[in-house]
Formats: C-alpha cells, structure tokens, sequence
C-alpha cells in the first residue's frame, strides 16, 4: 500500500485504569448483556457467563464495545478493534506509575501495542 491509501488509517489508542466499587452489579450487567447477545453460541455463553461471575475484568470485558466510542462519529467507521481487561495493582500516588510506560517501550522495539486480548466480539 501506498502512503496515501494507508493515511486513511488512524490507531487510537486509549488506556482506562477503572475501580469497580460493587462487583455484583457489574457481573449482573455483563449477565444481562450476555443473555441478549442472539448470536452467542450456546457453549460459548456458559463459559462467559462463568468468566464473568469469578473475574471482574472479564466482566468489564463484555461490557466495553469499541465501536460505542466512535459509531457517532461524523466521516468515521470502525475497520478493526480488539481490547482486554485485567486486574492490576494501582497506586495513583506512587512513583512507579507511568501510565506513557507502554507507549514508550511500543517506540523502541517497533511493537504496535494492538492491545489484541480478551476483548471477544471485536
């Protein structure tokens, strides 16, 4: 591809660190987004049903859809996404929160930090 076909292009990259203050309201709304999904295979929709009652970043993880932050968007349609979750220790005051760390290191080796995880409907 040409520099001209590929500008059309843009990555967007957008890092959330989230705190989950109730754990059951989050698992009972990722229940209930599961339950409408009609296209879910019925093997697969156990398995995420059980994924998201013990985990809440798999929870999360149902919740979140990529194509929410741009489908409003005037000139814009969404070619690809892929996203995860995942528990983390965080402490906003410390020293060793960076939260450019990852972009910084994407920078030296070349990667491109597609974030591809266990988004699941992307």
């Amino acid at each position: 591809m040409s520099t001209s076909e590929t500008s059309r292009f843009v990555r967007l990259r957008v890092e959330l660190v989230v705190e989950v203050d109730d754990s059951g309201e989050l698992a009972a709304s990722a229940l209930r987004r599961i339950a409408e999904d009609e296209h879910m295979p019925a093997e697969e929709r156990l398995h995420a049903e059980t994924a998201v009652k013990e985990d809440d970043a798999e929870a999360l993880a149902y919740l979140v859809d990529p194509f929410d932050l741009v489908s409003q968007l005037p000139g814009v349609e969404l070619s690809q996404a892929s996203w995860s979750s995942e528990q983390i220790d965080y402490d906003p005051d410390s020293p060793d929160w960076d939260p450019d760390e990852d972009d910084e290191a994407d920078e030296d080796d070349g990667g491109d930090g597609d974030g591809v995880g266990d988004g699941g409907r992307g």
